[in-house]
């Protein structure tokens, strides 16, 4: 296995070089920053340094502003100087597209310039071309003469630089020699470090961003590791693009983020949300705290390997149990273990509604699968579509041969149908699990570094042979929703992402519709259980023609009943059909109150007016037929 971190079964810091921004520093021993984006037209001056003040008096450490052409390039130097004479310096960044020439005058002005590779020096028209070596060494050529004057003006200046992959972004060259993976944007993120560092320039930080947190993670691993076989590793920005808003913007953020966190990854945050930019901000800190704060650390030694590739998702191949293991969504358990009372109205919280009138349960498509009742004891019929998970004891007595029943025991034993093992402390993989193949396993820990701790477990439980489903189960004291939901994410995201677990069991200090709603979010957030809509939405910048978090919401009012489908809402044509990516269908400003919609990546409808446009995407996915009609 290539190294992509220091240790996936102790977590530390990832060494990388120290790059000044102004007066920050960035990488080396310096503690993870927190950034954001401005979403103010770069030419209103006043109104960006109002922004960039929120921004900033809510701990953004790097604020970052739209240069799409020279005028609002040179603009920057007013922004810049009006922070200045408010007593602010924290620096600036030009983020640049398609616009060298705005790029060489923000050199010159601001403490930072991000260049996306994609765009800099390519144009991207969806066209596969074939090269020969000699035809692709001369593309290289090409982009070389291209890029090294900003490089060079760079250096001059002493201005840092962000070299920032975007997956929806990369070029038809990287996409017909690499395809869309994750090593074509390394791929093209690397051609462009070498020009700098041909040039005598490492002021560099990277990121590789998606809006897919697989494709992300793996990206960012592999450019780890290409890294540490050059010898030294660059600041790593990280970011999931375009996660959306709401819940299910923290939630694909921390999924993502927190990934790479937790193996020692990243040395500033940016939290992309459908949201004011300011609001961006205590979401990173609350992510980056939980790497800060954790004290109770299991220590593990003699693991150099892991079972899998890091690079690569693969879901596990654990053997089959009732609907649990290979070849099935991850389950999710919900808990009613505290109750002493249970009653049908509990089962709302996680997806069930009974009708009185009707004798009749609805399910919805967030429906737990199992439920946990502990001790406690149902006067109900419950529906046939959830298991009920009981206490061995218990169920020795009353539910013995009771169909849709099953035990929960802390020690293995001997029963002719599934049950659930969990053991009471640390759960230790054993040779004893070979003998009991109807026992569902569940994994928790009680340490901090839990992520860590379940990568041990997971390599023992494969290097002894033992194939048996496996639960992931986690336990949260936090009080706070938001803090509770970002690390759930975090912890259950990497293990995830790495294809492992055939099911979520969370409790925690939470209302069971929050429990269970961020259940289903980190399983769709990880592409491994689609449940809902999923919304691949910009987080609005300077080049926005449209209100983004109004549009955004009539769109998820009008269209949240489809289920697995993926819509991409950009705020202008940069972001449009290339970073959409893997979106079903898209809808992208392309000029004041007008609207683009697309198929895929194919353009279907153009110039449509602003009032009629979330109607006429309605149509389109009509006339595709993956519309149905919300069901009460």
């Amino acid at each position: 296995m290539k190294k992509y971190c220091n240790d996936p079964f102790n977590r530390s810091r990832l060494k990388t070089l120290e790059v000044h921004v102004g007066p920050v520093g960035f990488g080396g021993a310096n503690p993870i920053r927190l950034q954001s984006m401005t979403t103010t037209d770069s030419m209103d001056t006043q109104k960006s340094i109002d922004q960039s003040v929120r921004m900033i008096d809510a701990g953004c450490e790097l604020v970052r502003l739209t240069a799409p052409s020279k005028n609002e390039a040179f603009n920057l130097a007013l922004i810049q100087d009006g922070l200045r004479k408010l007593g602010y310096d924290t620096p600036i960044v030009a983020d640049i597209h398609f616009t060298p020439n705005a790029a060489e005058v923000a050199a010159g002005i601001v403490a930072k310039v991000r260049v996306n590779p994609g765009n800099y020096a390519d144009k991207k028209k969806f066209e596969e071309h074939k090269y020969t070596d000699e035809s692709y060494l001369a593309e290289l050529h090409r982009i070389e003469e291209k890029f090294t004057p900003l490089v060079l003006l760079c250096k001059e200046k002493g201005a840092a630089m962000r070299i920032g992959t975007n997956h929806g972004s990369l070029s038809d060259r990287i996409l017909s020699r690499y395809g869309d993976t994750p090593e074509g944007m390394v791929e093209s993120a690397l051609e462009f470090i070498r020009i700098c560092e041909k040039n005598d320039y490492r002021e560099i930080v990277v990121s590789m961003k998606a809006s897919n947190t697989i494709v992300m993670v793996q990206a960012y691993r592999l450019l780890c590791a290409k890294m540490l076989q050059n010898g030294h590793c660059y600041p790593l920005h990280l970011g999931v693009t375009e996660a959306g808003d709401g819940e299910d913007g923290r939630i694909k953020s921390a999924v993502g983020i927190g990934a790479l966190l937790e193996d020692g990854i990243g040395d500033t945050v940016r939290v992309s949300l459908t949201e004011e930019p300011e609001f961006e901000i205590p979401v990173a800190r609350k992510l980056v705290e939980k790497y800060n704060n954790q004290k109770n650390i299991l220590e593990i030694k003699g693991y150099d390997s892991l079972p899998h590739s890091p690079f690569d998702h693969v879901r596990s191949e654990s053997a089959v149990i009732n609907n649990i293991g290979h070849g099935h969504v991850p389950i999710v358990i919900a808990d009613l273990s505290d109750k002493t009372n249970i009653k049908p109205a509990n089962f709302f919280g996680f997806g069930y509604t009974y009708s009185i009138e009707l004798d009749k349960w609805n399910i919805m498509d967030q429906a737990a699968d199992y439920v946990y009742i502990g001790s406690n004891k149902l006067d109900f019929e419950t529906p046939g579509t959830i298991g009920i998970v009981v206490d061995y004891d218990l169920w020795l007595t009353d539910y013995q041969g009771k169909s849709g029943y099953y035990p929960l025991s802390t020690e293995l034993i001997t029963v002719n149908q599934p049950y659930f093992y969990c053991p009471k402390g640390e759960f230790k993989a054993s040779e004893d699990n070979l003998n009991h193949p109807n026992a569902i396993l569940v994994i928790e820990t009680q340490f901090e570094n839990k992520t860590q701790v379940l990568r041990k477990v997971i390599h023992d439980l494969y290097s002894m042979g033992i194939n048996n489903p496996f639960i992931l189960k986690y336990t949260y004291p936090e009080t706070d929703e938001e803090t509770f939901q970002l690390h759930s994410s975090s912890d259950a995201g990497s293990i995830l992402i790495d294809g492992y677990g055939d099911g979520i069991w969370i409790t925690a200090k939470q209302a069971l519709r929050t429990i269970n709603s961020t259940s289903f979010g980190i399983l769709q957030a990880t592409r491994t259980r689609i449940s809902k809509t999923e919304y691949i939405s910009c987080p609005s910048c300077g080049r926005t023609l449209f209100d983004l978090q109004e549009t955004t919401g009539k769109i998820r009012q009008r269209t949240s009943h489809l289920k697995g489908l993926k819509i991409g809402i950009m705020g202008c044509i940069v972001n449009g059909p290339g970073e959409m990516a893997d979106a079903d269908y898209g809808y992208v400003g392309t000029g004041p109150g007008k609207i683009n919609l697309y198929k895929e990546k194919t353009m279907v409808r153009k110039n449509i007016a602003e009032a009629e446009a979330v109607d006429a995407l309605i149509d389109l996915i009509r006339e595709h037929g993956d519309w149905t009609d919300a069901t009460n």
